[in-house]
């Protein structure tokens, strides 16, 4: 099995020990640049990405609002269509588009590439997690006039994020759910927040609060429209989440986790609706 497969925007597949950054390359010395990543999954013998339009939009609006060069879409969906066809795992996998400034001291312009990478087994977490929430330090409403905090880009700056994630191991859960200073869940690390409450599907909202826009979750809430549930924006305290039918923390590539409990207080888990759930984000 090809355990990673390398590509690079006007290149195409190269080799996977191939050096592709200088050593000033603003993405690697300072995070600037942006980045998506979505699922590859095996159907019927051929790797596809799942909801692959969803995250070439996304990954264009992280660059602009970072003021990046407009990606070409047609020259993207080219590289990543050769390096489906030189994947050849058959579980699933990650696919990573990365886009930088490019050299701090170079005119080369920005560094553009692609990886695939088989994807960690996530069958226990798809199942349920145990959760704590971490203070972000900011307020529910910080982003809303400060557009330079990149609110909702997915950036290369992702310090925080990986420090949460120890975070969690330290205190012995799964998974963290970021709060805001006044109290209401954001998101995770890596995760967007999903709950059911009174006969509908909430997320937080992303005007103001600097949550990520999570593709997965957009997808599940296309699909509950179309079944005729209603589905709102709404900020949620961690003590509100006992008195719903369920929470859960979604994710591209892992999929859509219950969250059986947040700081140490059980939360209500529906098996079937779980399953539901996630079945109508693909997941299955």
């Amino acid at each position: 099995m090809t355990e990673q497969v390398v590509a690079v925007l006007g290149r195409g597949v190269v080799p996977r020990d191939t050096a592709l950054l200088l050593a000033d390359d603003l993405g690697f010395t300072r995070g600037d640049g942006c980045f998506d990543a979505a699922r590859v999954v095996v159907r019927d013998g051929t790797p596809r990405v799942d909801h692959l339009d969803r995250h070439l939009a996304r990954f264009a609006r992280s660059a602009a609002a970072l003021e990046l060069p407009a990606p070409d879409q047609d020259s993207w969906r080219a590289l990543i269509n050769e390096a489906l066809a030189a994947w050849t795992g058959t579980g699933e996998a990650v696919l990573k588009l990365v886009l930088t400034r490019g050299p701090e001291h170079s005119t080369s312009g920005t560094t553009a590439l692609l990886t695939i990478t088989a994807a960690a087994d996530a069958t226990s977490a798809r199942q349920g997690v145990r959760g704590a929430t971490l203070s972000r330090g900011y307020a529910s409403d910080a982003f809303r006039d400060a557009p330079w905090l990149l609110g909702g880009v997915k950036s290369l700056s992702y310090a925080i994020n990986v420090a949460a994630k120890r975070e969690a191991v330290r205190r012995g859960v799964d998974e963290i759910v970021f709060t805001s200073s006044d109290g209401y869940l954001l998101e995770g690390p890596t995760t967007g927040l999903l709950v059911a409450a009174d006969d509908q599907l909430w997320t937080t909202p992303l005007a103001g609060t600097g949550v990520l826009e999570s593709v997965t979750i957009g997808v599940i809430l296309d699909a509950a429209r179309a079944e005729g549930v209603p589905t709102q924006e709404a900020l949620f305290r961690a003590d509100d989440l006992p008195g719903t039918d369920g929470a859960w923390l979604v994710s591209a590539i892992r999929g859509v986790l219950p969250l059986v409990e947040l700081d140490g207080v059980r939360l209500p888990h529906n098996p079937q609706l779980s399953a539901h759930i996630a079945a109508t984000a693909g997941f299955r």
